[in-house]
């Protein structure tokens, strides 16, 4: 499982990528982080299923499911704050007169 992408590693890879730096460097610019970050909260979901599932058979303990829902949680949550972003960001940019 590949580590969670921080917030700050986000940002500075957003930075390199405006300025142009980064693009089609070793580490592929914003839209290979963002697809590292996006695999990550994948991966967390599909822990947190597998610890639920090991807890119900009687193999997990419940402090196991708790962090690893709440870690899926939260990786869902920052998902979904950064399309809401992006899409307010499209909008207005469609909003701009030509």
């Amino acid at each position: 499982m590949p580590a969670p992408i921080a917030p700050a590693q986000a940002a500075a890879a957003y930075r390199a990528a405006a300025a142009g730096e980064g693009v089609g460097g070793a580490e592929g610019g914003f839209g290979a982080t963002l697809r590292r970050a996006v695999e990550s909260a994948v991966d967390l979901g599909r822990s947190a299923d597998a610890a639920t599932s090991q807890s119900m058979l009687g193999q997990g303990s419940v402090t196991d499911v708790v962090l690893a829902v709440s870690r899926a949680e939260l990786a869902l949550q920052t998902a979904v704050a950064v399309r809401d972003r992006m899409v307010a960001a499209y909008q207005d940019v469609m909003r701009m007169p030509i």
